[in-house]
């Protein structure tokens, strides 16, 4: 009955530890999927809390601008009004579509191409993996990197928007023609003295919502926001894109976007809309933010998991040695006799 009794409690550990490893599964599977939803949830609330900001900076009143002074006879504030932003030779519309829409096409395309394409498509699955979000749904491979590629970029567009916002409310530097707008009393004792600094914003004559956005020009919005968006996809294109069908269209294509982000900048100075240094300060600020989402956040536009790992060479010390027959001398054979001859005889 012993070995019974031992087969029985045997049995019934072994039960009991199946049902341990499989409640510990469960446990973890579901603590696994919740933190991935808890990570997802939280990005979401990331990038909504970003687009919001962004509303409040562009579309309210909720930040004030600073109210910076200035000198009634300086020439670099009396360039002549331009019109309104809607009279500029690049629009915001044009602008803010082109920004929108040259990254999402070149990351389409290039992924869709690149997806299509064997040995590519392998690589991308082989770095990609298909995961789980939620319970039934899965991401392909291909649509999991189109959608987090593209989900930075706009994350950093808005991100930029804010920073260049920030920048103008808080400095409140004056543009070029600032003074042109402003139209202050020159007849005034203030004005009248030569090299006197005017803090009072009351001065000013003209009409308070073009003098509100006069104050509104360090850094340049529409330099940041271009240079930003040609270089994440000049980054994406020499990146990913590997192509050996024609050695320059990479180079012309990253060149051309970087060209119209910089002649974007130059239409700014040209039409007396901002000055030179706030126009490098927005390439500059774009250019930064770019540089980090791009090396730092997406990784240069390699797959998450990364490539795989080559095998490590085996330590020539753990490699057992090949075996070789062993082989008698006739010495040995010899002297093996004699020593058993002198054996007989002494017994």
């Amino acid at each position: 009955m012993y070995p019974l009794g031992g087969t029985a409690e045997t049995g019934s550990l072994s039960t009991s530890l199946a049902m341990v490893c499989l409640l510990d599964w469960s446990c973890s599977l579901f603590a696994g999927r919740f933190i991935r939803q808890m990570l997802q949830g939280r990005q979401l609330v990331i990038m909504a809390g970003t687009v919001l900001l962004a509303y409040y900076f562009e579309c309210t009143d909720t930040f004030q601008v600073h109210i910076q002074g200035f000198f009634c006879q300086d020439g670099d504030l009396m360039k002549p009004y331009p019109g309104t932003e809607e009279e500029s030779f690049i629009t915001p519309l044009v602008l803010y579509c082109v920004l929108a829409a040259t990254p999402t096409a070149i990351i389409f395309i290039g992924e869709i191409s690149m997806y299509f394409i064997k040995s590519t498509r392998e690589s991308l699955i082989a770095q990609e993996k298909t995961i789980l979000t939620g319970e039934c749904c899965y991401l392909n491979p291909l649509l999991r990197r189109i959608i987090r590629f593209i989900g930075v970029f706009a994350f950093g567009l808005f991100a930029t928007d804010i920073f260049v916002n920030a920048g103008q409310v808080v400095t409140g530097h004056l543009t070029p023609y600032f003074l042109t707008v402003c139209k202050p009393n020159y007849t005034s004792a203030d004005c009248r003295a030569h090299h006197q600094f005017i803090n009072n914003g009351n001065i000013c004559t003209g009409d308070l919502e073009v003098i509100e956005k006069a104050r509104r020009s360090f850094p340049s919005k529409h330099a940041a926001l271009s240079i930003y968006s040609a270089l994440y996809a000049t980054m994406y294109i020499t990146s990913t894109i590997k192509t050996k069908s024609s050695r320059l269209a990479k180079p012309v294509l990253c060149l051309g976007t970087l060209c119209t982000a910089f002649l974007t900048g130059l239409n700014r100075v040209s039409e007396y809309r901002n000055h030179c240094s706030d126009v490098i300060a927005g390439f500059i600020l774009g250019t930064a933010v770019a540089l980090f989402l791009g090396m730092c956040v997406v990784h240069n536009f390699k797959g998450t998991q990364g490539s795989p790992s080559k095998p490590k060479p085996e330590d020539p010390r753990g490699v057992p040695l090949m075996a070789f027959p062993r082989i008698e001398s006739p010495l040995e054979t010899l002297s093996a006799q004699n020593h058993s001859a002198s054996m007989t005889e002494v017994t």
